[in-house]
């Protein structure tokens, strides 16, 4: 596992974000874009349809954005991580305290319900008051979710020990990964 300031084995071309709900992954995956001008590919657009239901073309949507070769996006779930690790030449890890991804997500809610933002496919955020009983709802999904990635990052180590994996705690590891090690590369 590589820290912010490693020096990254090549150029990476294939890049997945991985992270909690609030770590920061779609902004990162963003940025990384912008800065090796990769295409980025948001695999919430890609997964929800109406309704908050799994859209029927999620997977070939996904196989046909890596067949472009070159692209960054999100880790996430189930169905793309397998396809994604296969073709990723670089993971990179945020991995933020919990108490600052809750506040993220808890912020993150709170404000796309108020300004009743449309995110994909006419979904908007439940009130945070269903966080007490609907158990698919995000802030809880959050809660849930906190420790898997503890689990599925050194699963990937194990099966893909050639994948270089950036693991990234603080918002200043960020920043000195992006501007230390990325940025020379573009």
């Amino acid at each position: 596992m590589l820290s912010a300031s490693d020096p990254l084995p090549r150029r990476p071309e294939r890049i997945a974000v991985a992270g909690v709900s609030g770590s920061g992954k779609s902004t990162l995956a963003r940025r990384i874009g912008a800065l090796l001008d990769l295409p980025y590919t948001e695999m919430d657009a890609l997964h929800h349809g109406p309704g908050w239901t799994r859209r029927p073309e999620f997977e070939a949507d996904v196989a046909a954005f890596l067949a472009v070769g070159r692209w960054v996006t999100e880790w996430q779930y189930d169905d793309a991580r397998p396809l994604l690790t296969a073709q990723a030449d670089l993971l990179v890890w945020l991995d933020p305290p919990f108490p600052v991804t809750l506040g993220r997500v808890v912020r993150r809610t709170v404000g796309r319900r108020w300004r009743r933002e449309e995110l994909w496919n006419g979904n908007r955020e439940a009130p945070l008051h269903t966080v007490l009983t609907d158990r698919e709802h995000i802030v809880r999904w959050a809660i849930s979710t906190r420790h898997l990635y503890d689990e599925r990052i050194p699963a990937v180590c194990a099966a893909r020990p050639d994948l270089p994996v950036v693991h990234l705690r603080h918002r200043r590891d960020v920043e000195r990964w992006l501007d230390g090690v990325l940025a020379p590369l573009a």
